[in-house]
């Protein structure tokens, strides 16, 4: 029997580096909109539901999809520095789900596709992981704050694409189960899957520039699939 899954797009109606980044105008829609569809069309996910605090997001929901469950989030889950695993463990305490699937109304380049290939990934081999998290590849000479080599040998010159690869975690896409997340507090598990995704589907709107970014991203896209 197929597991129900349900996908999480948790979001605040505040922003501190881009004000109003979740529903500022994003390729002529409002930019949380275009991870809900992304998330709508994919044929595995059972539900998609909405975590905010936002009177404008509501209302746009409400209007613009109808199917779409909306999460009022509560007074003491709104503060910018509130763990966001704090914010799940009250969202599947609210909707019963065999998975739950998490993105970013940030990340407006992640597809449909994607988030259907990552949760096939995961239910092939769920008997040997407890979690997914999506990852982009590194191969750069990295260094810490000592001035210490990360990942390479300074006194030998390799080149990058000859580096061996490390994975940035990318908040784009999470997959966990209530267990995991109850027992751990943390949506990423024991045993852990690393899903590989490219940089540019996985941008992630974080300060002014990504968004100038992801709008030139958006419309390249856009422009190829003419």
């Amino acid at each position: 029997m197929k597991p129900r899954i349900v996908a999480l797009v948790p979001m605040r109606h505040h922003s501190e580096r881009v004000p109003g980044k979740n529903y500022r105008s994003f390729a002529g829609r409002m930019l949380y909109e275009h991870i809900v569809e992304s998330l709508l069309g994919c044929a595995l996910i059972d539900e998609v539901a909405i975590d905010t605090d936002s009177p404008v997001i509501m209302e746009d929901a409400a209007q613009n999809f109808p199917d779409v469950r909306i999460l009022e989030r509560p007074e003491h889950l709104r503060a910018g520095m509130t763990s966001m695993n704090d914010v799940l463990l009250h969202d599947a305490a609210k909707i019963e789900s065999d998975y739950y699937v998490q993105t970013h109304s940030t990340n407006p380049l992640l597809t449909t596709e994607t988030i259907s290939r990552a949760i096939e990934t995961f239910l092939d081999c769920c008997a040997d992981y407890d979690s997914l998290f999506s990852v982009t590849r590194v191969q750069s000479r990295l260094w810490n704050s000592q001035g210490k080599a990360i990942n390479h040998d300074p006194a030998v010159l390799l080149r990058t694409q000859d580096l061996p690869a490390i994975y940035e975690e990318n908040s784009c896409l999470y997959i966990f189960d209530r267990h995991t997340l109850e027992a751990r507090g943390n949506r990423i598990g024991q045993r852990p899957l690393m899903f590989e995704m490219s940089g540019e589907e996985a941008w992630d709107i974080d300060e002014e520039l990504d968004f100038r970014v992801a709008r030139f991203l958006y419309a390249e896209r856009a422009e190829m699939r003419r």
